[in-house]
């Protein structure tokens, strides 16, 4: 009886134990800080510059949050690194939007409250957790930017990665003009 008891008690410790460690904190995305942008942001109208010295356009980027393998039942999720660069060495340029679309075209999250600047060759990137599966497989980005009329459009990039055991994939795209 005594035994019996023994091993009541050590199979309701272990019960425990178990719900304990099994219990898992709700994580934040850690790829949206609305904080992480104010830095960057800009007040009122791009400072100093008249509207028809300026040039407007329109990037589509495509990222993937996760790819399929050997059929549709069985995907890998991905890490994706969106990096916004200004390739200007000289000037500034704005980017006053960078909404994350998943697969249906569902707007997902906007990046920034207000516009944001980068100056020369600065770079700034947001980065989707592996874990963040909204997008899906057909996940993309559309950014709205401001330039000086002479100056090179921004460049935006994806590199996507996942890593298990001894093994990697990576892989880019990059973003294109769409207006």
């Amino acid at each position: 009886m005594k035994k019996l008891f023994k091993i009541t008690q050590i199979i309701i410790v272990l019960f425990f134990f178990g719900i304990f460690f099994s219990c898992e904190e709700e994580k934040e995305i850690s790829s949206y800080h609305p904080n992480h942008w104010e830095d960057h942001y800009i007040d009122g109208e791009i400072a100093g510059q008249k509207s028809d010295s300026l040039q407007k356009g329109t990037t589509y980027l495509s990222i993937y949050s996760h790819i399929y393998s050997f059929s549709l039942e069985k995907s890998h999720n991905l890490t994706a690194m969106v990096s916004l660069r200004n390739v200007s060495q000289t000037d500034t340029i704005y980017i006053s939007k960078a909404d994350y679309y998943g697969t249906q075209g569902q707007l997902i999250r906007n990046y920034f409250k207000k516009p944001i600047y980068l100056k020369p060759l600065e770079t700034v990137e947001i980065v989707i957790d592996e874990t963040d599966e909204h997008g899906g497989s057909g996940a993309n980005f559309i950014f709205k930017w401001t330039t000086k009329a002479t100056t090179p459009e921004p460049l935006f990039e994806a590199i996507m990665t996942s890593l298990r055991g001894s093994q990697g994939l990576s892989f880019t795209t990059q973003g294109r003009r769409i207006e």
